[in-house]
């Protein structure tokens, strides 16, 4: 039985198997981030891998999607796919083969499939008045990018970023488990302004986002100021205006609509579990937030101040 298809724009899909099992099918892929092959390679798979743990899975078989050009030297291939299978095995997951097609672009992914207790799955929609909104990942991997496409990304900035995109969701979600958790989603090319609307519409309900709490990456800020958004950021904005109410401006806002590759996750939680979660995520190495709370639905999905 299908407990999770198209209907709320959900991460991954969901099919029950019995009453203790439910498996979690993902599949993503696509072009470089950075220059370097083997990065590539752990960021594509980690944020593919994201999908599961977004579910309040865990992730179990996975196989490689890569499209490579003939005329680039195949040992460039191998350090992606080598990124990938790191990735995978620190996941605790077995990747199991894959296909690979000749494209004039790379492109690399996985498609990915995962356990989870039907009673126990997380969806991107069920968040309730009251509750406060967590990021576990800073903000800014879009803006960042594009500096590096620029060449005017400083060594620090970069090896941060680089941080951020290659580490699992995995060890957040292990940490969110240990509370009520009412909804989650993952951020990725939509930003956090995109993901959220999802998760608020799922919900019927208004997400308000404080913009001075957002973590962000160094760098982020200046360049975006700079004028560094990506392109996606505008196709963001222009998509969501008409649900939202934005109260602020200038690079903060820039930065909630920003696409993030390999982003972080976005809790629902009760009030009471959030010191709680909070202390917990504090021992990870990456900065979360309470970002934002979660009210009655007041005409407008998303209000940013």
């Amino acid at each position: 039985m299908l407990l999770v298809g198209t209907e709320t724009s959900d991460d991954a899909a969901v099919y029950k198997i019995s009453e203790e099992l439910a498996v979690i099918q993902t599949v993503d892929f696509f072009t470089p981030v950075t220059d370097d092959p083997y990065l590539f390679g752990q960021i594509a798979a980690a944020n593919a891998l994201s999908d599961v743990y977004a579910m309040g899975g865990e992730p179990k078989l996975a196989l490689n999607l890569a499209a490579f050009p003939n005329c680039l030297n195949t040992e460039i291939l191998g350090e992606i796919l080598k990124g990938g299978a790191d990735k995978v095995m620190e996941a605790g997951a077995v990747l199991a083969g894959g296909h690979t097609i000749s494209d004039n672009e790379p492109k690399y992914g996985l498609c990915v499939t995962g356990f989870v207790h039907p009673k126990k799955m997380w969806k991107n929609c069920g968040a309730e008045p009251g509750d406060l909104l967590v990021l576990t990942k800073p903000l800014g991997s879009g803006v960042l990018s594009t500096a590096e496409k620029g060449g005017i990304i400083r060594e620090a900035e970069h090896l941060e970023a680089v941080k951020t995109m290659t580490t699992l969701n995995k060890y957040a979600a292990e940490l969110a488990k240990e509370f009520q958790v009412h909804c989650c989603t993952d951020i990725t090319g939509f930003g956090l302004a995109g993901h959220a609307m999802e998760m608020a519409k799922g919900s019927k309900k208004t997400f308000v986002i404080y913009a001075e709490k957002l973590p962000v990456l160094s760098g982020a800020r200046e360049y975006a100021e700079m004028g560094l958004i990506p392109a996606g950021a505008y196709r963001n904005r222009e998509f969501l205006e008409k649900d939202m109410e934005s109260r602020i401006s200038g690079w903060r806002e820039d930065l909630l609509f920003d696409p993030q590759t390999s982003g972080g996750l976005l809790l629902a939680i009760p009030t009471e579990d959030a010191a709680g979660l909070m202390g917990r995520l504090s021992g990870l190495e990456l900065p979360s937030a309470v970002v934002g709370e979660v009210t009655e639905e007041k005409g407008k999905f998303l209000i940013f101040v």
